[in-house]
């Protein structure tokens, strides 16, 4: 490992830190935030040393339990917090109530339609419930996946990009659990979003539209209770296809110190895959796209549900995400970090 020796008082990358935490980007105090503390002249400066984990240092460190939980709680802090994540998560909870507002005012009196786009769209209209199903069907296609893009891209080109990445690692938590923390951080982050274009477009719904007993896409009639556990289902099968994708993002942000160029390329991936997904003359290779399995959670819509494609689309996630992530912990472990 060739980080840099966190109390060098002459390297101004500590200072950069520093002052890049306070006084523009709050995520820049990062390193502060997870025990190593600016020392007298802006270098870092830390009471552990880097080369040893919390396990093996002696009565003087906390269980690794409780290190880890500190670092995740700090990273969820960070990324909750920055002012670019929570404008993300305003535009996809604005997404459905403009999508609910446009088919108040177009909706045909009736459940009845034309057929065209999703499966549920006509069925809107009849009840509110199904709002939910069609924002995040819509929001699948591209902004949802560029919102979890941001935030993956970012974990550790980022960081690499402000030059607070090697006084992150001077906390010794090991690079292992600074990339798994790294990684919960999206799987949580993604998790929420897809949580809540759910829970907007349900109050949306149930503002513009009726709420009833929900009819399923294969003509069977359940209750509401039973309708709203299988939404949440569906924002739980969702949320794992932003884990896989947030994987994939991990693993490209460990290759470089340009967080854009990171989200870039996972947004490429992402727009490659789907329209790759659309050609029929791609059919062999589509059920190992990372997108094709992402819209099959219309198979909690039916009755009985198809569990066969369900997990399918999970095995694939996990396949995603085993793969990915090994190539990210390899690639990380093993690279020299100077910035």
């Amino acid at each position: 490992m060739s980080t840099a020796e966190p109390g060098a008082a002459s390297d101004p990358g500590a200072a950069a830190a520093a002052e890049r935490g306070a006084v523009r980007d709050p995520g820049a105090a990062a390193a502060a935030e997870r025990g190593a503390a600016p020392g007298p002249r802006g270098g870092a400066t830390t009471t552990w040393s880097p080369l040893r984990s919390p396990a093996a240092a002696g009565p003087g460190y906390p269980p690794a339990a409780v290190s880890w939980l500190r670092l995740l709680t700090s990273e969820l802090r960070l990324v909750f917090r920055r002012r670019r994540n929570l404008a993300l998560l305003a535009v996809v909870a604005v997404i459905p109530v403009i999508i609910g507002i446009a088919l108040r005012l177009a909706a045909p009196p009736t459940s009845g339609g034309s057929g065209q786009g999703p499966p549920f769209l006509d069925q809107v209209a009849g009840n509110g419930v199904f709002l939910a199903f069609l924002a995040l069907t819509i929001q699948l296609t591209l902004v949802l996946p560029l919102v979890v893009a941001v935030v993956a891209g970012d974990t550790i080109a980022g960081e690499a990009g402000y030059g607070t990445l090697r006084y992150l690692l001077a906390v010794p938590a090991g690079r292992t659990r600074l990339l798994g923390v790294k990684y919960l951080s999206v799987v949580a982050f993604g998790l929420v979003a897809a949580a809540l274009i759910a829970a907007v477009s349900l109050i949306c719904g149930v503002s513009l539209f009726p709420v009833g007993p929900v009819t399923l896409l294969s003509g069977t009639t359940v209750s509401l209770a039973q309708g709203l556990l299988r939404v949440a289902f569906v924002t739980l099968y969702v949320a794992g296809a932003m884990a896989a994708l947030g994987a994939i993002g991990v693993a490209i942000s460990t290759f470089t110190e340009h967080a854009i160029g990171a989200i870039a390329a996972l947004a490429i991936i992402v727009v490659a895959s789907q329209v790759a997904d659309s050609v029929p003359q791609f059919g062999v290779v589509h059920p190992y796209l990372p997108t094709h399995w992402w819209d099959s959670f219309d198979s909690l819509l039916r009755a009985p549900i198809d569990t066969t494609t369900l997990l399918h689309g999970l095995l694939s996630f996990g396949v995603y995400v085993v793969i990915f992530g090994s190539i990210a912990w390899a690639r990380f472990t093993s690279s020299d970090v100077t910035s």
